[in-house]
C-alpha cells in the first residue's frame, strides 16, 4: 500500500485548517499576527463611535472580530517598508453579510462590513495616499472608485456582494502595482495598515473577522 501523503489525506478538521491557513512564503513580514492572539502594535483610530474589535475564535481559528453599529473606528499599524521590496499584501477575512444601504458613489453610503487599507504618506498630510481594499456592497469586484470624501484615497473592490458572506476568503494583491494603477506615479514608503469596519454613515450594522495579514516579496 501507498503512503498517504498530501492535504487530501488529512483529516476533515485538519483538511479544513489547512486550507484556511494562508501559505508563509520566505521574506513575508507578519503585519497582523491575530491567530497567534497578538495585537501589538495595532493602535484604535476613532472617527464616530467605536467599533468593537476583539480576538475570537472562530471554529478552530483564532481571528480578530469586528462589530459596528452606526461608529466609524478602525485598528491601524505604524510600518515604514518599501512597496518596491514587499509589494505583495495577503489576508484572510470574512463578513456576515454587507451593508444594505452601503453605496461606494455616495457620502451617505461610505460604509463598509471589511476593508484593509495601505496608507502612503507625502510631505504635507492632506496629500496623503491610501488604497482601500473594500468588500464592497454596490460595487462590481475588480473595480475601483475614489473614496465619496476624498480622492486621495481609491476604493478597490476585492470582493462584492453577500455571495461569498460568512465563508472565509483569502485575499492576495501587489500593492505596488495596485498603486501605481490607481495613482498614475511610483508609491512612496508604506506609513500604515489599517483595517476598519465601519457603519456611521448609513447607521447600519457590520459584523466582519480579519485573518492573519502578510506583507512580502513579489514571487
Amino acid at each position: 500500500m501507498r503512503p498517504c501523503r498530501g492535504p487530501t489525506c488529512l483529516p476533515a478538521l485538519a483538511l479544513a485548517w489547512f486550507f484556511l491557513v494562508p501559505a508563509v512564503f520566505a521574506g513575508d513580514l507578519v503585519l497582523g499576527n491575530f491567530s497567534a492572539g497578538d495585537l501589538a502594535g495595532w493602535q484604535p483610530k476613532r472617527f464616530r463611535g467605536e467599533t468593537s474589535y476583539s480576538l475570537v475564535v472562530d471554529g478552530e481559528r483564532r481571528v480578530l472580530k469586528a462589530h459596528s453599529r452606526g461608529a466609524a473606528s478602525g485598528l491601524y499599524k505604524e510600518v515604514d517598508l518599501d512597496p518596491a521590496k514587499y509589494p505583495v499584501l495577503r489576508w484572510l477575512w470574512k463578513i456576515g453579510g454587507t451593508i444594505p444601504n452601503g453605496d461606494e458613489r455616495t457620502k451617505a453610503g461610505d460604509d463598509y462590513a471589511a476593508r484593509v487599507y495601505i496608507v502612503f504618506p507625502r510631505t504635507f498630510f492632506w496629500k496623503t495616499k491610501a488604497i482601500n481594499y473594500i468588500w464592497a456592497n454596490r460595487l462590481p469586484q475588480g473595480e475601483s472608485l475614489p473614496n465619496a470624501f476624498t480622492s486621495n484615497a481609491v476604493m478597490v473592490a476585492v470582493e462584492s456582494g453577500d455571495g461569498k458572506a460568512g465563508t472565509w476568503v483569502t485575499e492576495e494583491r501587489n500593492v505596488y502595482e495596485d498603486y501605481r494603477a490607481l495613482f498614475g506615479e511610483d508609491p512612496p514608503a508604506i506609513d500604515a495598515i489599517a483595517l476598519m469596519t465601519d457603519t456611521d454613515n448609513t447607521g447600519g450594522e457590520a459584523e466582519a473577522y480579519y485573518g492573519d495579514i502578510f506583507l512580502g516579496p513579489a514571487r
